[in-house]
């Protein structure tokens, strides 16, 4: 099955921050349960531990998660397999904003901002203070492809390959930042 990239909105808020919209068919109440429960956030994310306003909690890196086909790992992301970074809940409005540290608190702030349109949900994620030397476009590139995960999760689909899909995000972000 070919994946196809729907991909979200997405610019340049300054040298440091991204901003992707999304809209989601799914209730608030859905994509917030996705956004805060560990066993539903590996499902297009990363796993762990669940979110919530107990201030911190665990995402770990296992992208073998997301595919519903066995794929490869690709190589350049294998050293980050298994990886866990402790993050720290900073805002914890159910199910409206959840505001997280990301990377440790090494690579900057999400704000995953949500808002009911009829029975679908608008997912604003803004990522700042981004500290990586591959900058904007390599975490526009991740959300993008994770926020498409997102989508098909909620609305009950599946993805063969998510590392085709990442590919296909890379591209997209790269022309939708350079305009």
């Amino acid at each position: 099955m070919a994946e196809t990239l729907i991909a979200p909105r997405i610019s340049r808020m300054g040298p440091d921050t991204i901003r992707l919209e999304r809209l989601l068919d799914a209730s608030i109440e859905t994509v917030w349960r996705y956004l805060t429960e560990a066993d539903l956030r590996r499902t297009w994310f990363m796993g762990g531990t669940d979110a919530s306003d107990q201030g911190e909690f665990d995402l770990v890196i296992d992208h073998d998660n997301l595919s519903d086909e066995v794929v490869p790992y690709p190589e350049s992301y294998a050293a980050s397999k298994g990886k866990t970074m402790r993050e720290k809940v900073l805002r914890f409005e159910p199910p409206n904003l959840l505001e997280t540290t990301f990377g440790g608190g090494e690579q900057g702030i999400v704000t995953y901002a949500l808002q009911a349109r009829g029975g679908q949900t608008l997912l604003t994620l803004t990522h700042r203070g981004i500290t990586s030397p591959t900058g904007p476009q390599n975490f526009g590139s991740g959300w993008t492809s994770h926020l498409e995960m997102l989508a098909h999760r909620v609305a009950g689909t599946g993805v063969a390959n998510f590392w085709t899909l990442h590919a296909q995000s890379q591209e997209e972000v790269r022309a939708a930042l350079a305009s």
